[in-house]
C-alpha cells in the first residue's frame, strides 16, 4: 500500500507513519528526516537546504523530487511506502503521481492530520531532542525526569531550530498557503481520508486501521 499523510507541522505525521510502517509492513519516508540528515553530512545537497530549514520555507520541487525518487525505487519499497511530508506543493503532488505511473504504481490513499493551530503550537514549540540518542521529549506531555537531561541516555536535551515558535508559526504559514491545495487534489481522485489527530496516537492508529479496513 502507497500512503501519503498530509497535514500541518505538528500534526503527528511523525509518530503515526511510524506505527503505520509497523503494522503495515511498509518502510515511512520521512523527507524532513532525509533533510536534516543531508544537513549533519554537510555535502552540497546539505548546502543548499539548509537556509530552507531553518528558515521553515519549503525546499525546491526539483530538489525534493530528486531525492523520493531515488529513496522510492530501492528494493524495501516496492510492496509499499508511507510519505511523511512528501509531497507539499500540488507540483510536487503531480509529479509524484507521474513518476509513479512510470513503474505502474499509484497512491492508494492520502491521509488528512487535521489539528488545531494551538495543539501543533504545544507539540512543536515544546519538543525537546537529545543529543546523543534521538530521543523526543516535551515540556507540556513527556517532561524527563531532570529538566534538559535524557532519562535513558544523560545526553543534553535541545530545541530544533525548525521548532522555535517564529519558525513553527511561520512552517504553518506556509503550510496553509502552499500545501492546502494538494488535499483538494487528493479528494478531486477519491484518495483524501481526513482524520482527527489530536487524540492519543494509539487511538488515532485504531481509527485509521479502521478506515483503510472499509
Amino acid at each position: 500500500m502507497n500512503l501519503v499523510l498530509l497535514g500541518a507541522p505538528g500534526s503527528g505525521k511523525g509518530t503515526l507513519a511510524k506505527l503505520l510502517s509497523s503494522e503495515l509492513g511498509v518502510p515511512h519516508i520521512s523527507t524532513g528526516d532525509i533533510l536534516r540528515e543531508k544537513v549533519h553530512q554537510a555535502g552540497l545537497l546539505g548546502k543548499i537546504v539548509k537556509p530552507f530549514m531553518e528558515t521553515g520555507k519549503l525546499v525546491p520541487d526539483e530538489v525534493m523530487l530528486n531525492i523520493i525518487e531515488k529513496r522510492i525505487n530501492q528494493p524495501d519499497c516496492k510492496k509499499g511506502f508511507i510519505l511523511d511530508g512528501f509531497p507539499r506543493t500540488l507540483v510536487q503532488a503531480e509529479k509524484l503521481d507521474q513518476l509513479l505511473s512510470d513503474s505502474n504504481r499509484s497512491i492508494d490513499f492520502a491521509l488528512e492530520f487535521e489539528v488545531s493551530g494551538q495543539c501543533a503550537l504545544k507539540r512543536l514549540g515544546g519538543r525537546r531532542i537529545c543529543s546523543m540518542c534521538g530521543a523526543d521529549y516535551n515540556l507540556y506531555s513527556k517532561l524527563p525526569q531532570k529538566e534538559g537531561v535524557c532519562d535513558i541516555c544523560g545526553g543534553k536535551l535541545f530545541q530544533r531550530e525548525d521548532d522555535k515558535e517564529d519558525v513553527v508559526l511561520n512552517r504553518l504559514k506556509v503550510y496553509r498557503e502552499e500545501t492546502l491545495p494538494i488535499e483538494e487534489y487528493y479528494n478531486h481522485q477519491g484518495k483524501l481520508i481526513r482524520i482527527n489527530s489530536e487524540p492519543n496516537p494509539d487511538m488515532v492508529l485504531k481509527e485509521i486501521l479502521k478506515v483503510l479496513e472499509t
